[in-house]
């Protein structure tokens, strides 16, 4: 298990009966959460009264419900770094702090590299792992099907002033554009992939995690580079265990090196943790990190 306890823009304050009450600076947010199956000690909003509550549908989807008026995006960093929130559909608010855990490994790998990464960021979605890769030093691929994910990755970059780093953004399906890259023969020293649980392409193409990460695992390989520094799988799938992130990556990745794996956890104002999904880490022989 690992938890990062250097959020001091974002909280948890309170937890139970399937939601989740969070500070994001000074936004509060009460919001569904499929892991909080336990029950809350007493009603979540008489804890702290949130300022806004996303609300499920009995129909699918649901509706943020305000209390007060607060901005359509504010700003939250971590470190050095500045992300772009905002509340959007199906729950979300454009990044998942519990990944800072990783933003930390991947910024000491690549700054103890001592020499030029290069790194592909799969499903890349609003750019957290991006923004952390290029403030380390390496440059950057991001991909993500999704224009306006892109975009809001594009703010997030330059919100933490770096900018005129080397990042390609890039919409497009993340399996074909993996196919394209090994047959103009590009290579990356490291992988980033954040793969739904479930998904649907422009055509019809159907992902489902289950049946195609480890396919997409094997694929990924074949543009890795002869001295591959990391590839980091990160899953929201419930009942994907770490072990099986460690299995698929000790089996698909040709290169002699280290593999990990690890439930991604964020600490709670109650004492308790709140799992966030699971992590599995390739890296490099010799190459360290705490």
């Amino acid at each position: 298990m690992k938890i990062n306890k250097e959020w001091k823009d974002y909280q948890i304050i309170a937890t139970g009966d399937g939601e989740k009450l969070e500070r994001w600076k000074d936004v509060v947010l009460l919001r569904p959460d499929p892991q909080v199956i336990w029950h809350a000690k007493k009603p979540l909003h008489t804890v702290k009264k949130p300022d806004a509550h996303y609300l499920r549908s009995s129909t699918g989807g649901g509706h943020w419900q305000y209390n007060r008026r607060i901005p359509e995006e504010w700003q939250v960093s971590w470190r050095n770094l500045t992300f772009a929130i905002k509340p959007m559909g199906f729950k979300h608010t454009g990044l998942f702090p519990e990944q800072a855990v990783n933003w930390d490994i991947m910024t000491q790998l690549i700054k103890g590299a001592n020499r030029p990464i290069s790194v592909l960021n799969l499903f890349a979605y609003t750019g957290g792992a991006t923004v952390a890769c290029l403030s380390a030093g390496a440059s950057v691929c991001h991909v993500d099907a999704a224009k306006n994910m892109v975009e809001r990755a594009k703010e997030n970059v330059a919100l933490s002033g770096l900018s005129d780093r080397p990042v390609r953004y890039i919409v497009d399906d993340c399996r074909k554009f993996v196919k394209r890259e090994i047959n103009r023969g590009r290579k990356y020293d490291a992988i980033i992939m954040d793969p739904p649980s479930y998904g649907r392409g422009a055509n019809g193409e159907v992902w489902k995690i289950e049946d195609d990460i480890c396919d997409f695992v094997n694929l990924c390989a074949g543009v890795l580079s002869d001295n591959p520094l990391f590839v980091l799988i990160n899953s929201y799938t419930t009942g994907l265990q770490p072990a099986v992130l460690s299995n698929i990556l000790s089996t698909s990745i040709p290169f002699q090196g280290n593999v990990t794996a690890y439930e991604v956890c964020l600490p709670t104002d109650e004492g308790i943790v709140l799992p966030c999904g699971a992590s599995g880490l390739f890296t490099a022989k010799g190459a360290k990190y705490e």
